[in-house]
This record gives structure tokens, sequence and C-alpha cells, in this order.
């Protein structure tokens, strides 16, 4: 299970991909929440609802970003990219005979 820190970097990354295909009020709950930092509470009064409604509404919103990822995978390619990218920028000053294949499998990602 992610620890809360986890949860949040990840939701913030799916955000980056995801976060047009959100509602309005998706995306300002999940920014005042994940990026703001506001409690359900301070959302709640913001927005003149329950603390409940609020709780309800970010969980929607997580799931849609996380069935949007499933569907689509813009976070996992993003990943796999970085880690390509790493793996070459560490050859820098090494053998670069590898640097083909990683460059090929950056092109088919």
């Amino acid at each position: 299970m992610e620890n809360n820190l986890e949860k949040k970097q990840r939701v913030n990354l799916l955000m980056d991909c995801y976060e047009e295909l959100l509602t309005d009020k998706q995306r300002v709950y999940l920014d005042f929440y994940y990026n703001q930092d506001l409690s359900l509470g301070e959302i709640a009064d913001e927005f003149g609802v329950s603390r409940n409604a609020v709780f309800d509404n970010l969980k929607k919103a997580v799931h849609s970003l996380e069935k949007y990822e499933t569907k689509l995978g813009l976070l996992q390619k993003h990943i796999e990219r970085q880690k390509l990218i790493d793996q070459i920028e560490d050859l820098e000053n090494k053998d670069t005979s590898s640097m083909d294949a990683y460059l090929k499998m950056l092109r088919d990602i």
C-alpha cells in the first residue's frame, strides 16, 4: 500500500497527464487537496459542502485518473522513457555501444 507521500506524488503525476479530462470541480478539489494541502474541512468550507462530499469527489477524481492511466498508460510510458534517458546519461563517459539500443527503446515507447 502506498504511503501518503507516494500517493500524493502519484496523483500529481497523473494530474499532469490527465488533468484536462477531469471536470472543473474535480480539478479544483484535487488542486486544493494535493497541491495546496488544504484539509477536507477547509475545502468543504470554501464550497459550502460537507467534508464527506469533498472526500467522495476526491475519491471519484482519483479513480478517474487511475482509470485513464489503465486505458492510456501515459504515466507508465513517461516513467519508462525517463529510465531510459537516465541510462543513456549514465553512459556519457562510458561504453556507448548500448546507446543505440536505448535510443531504439525510446523510439518504441
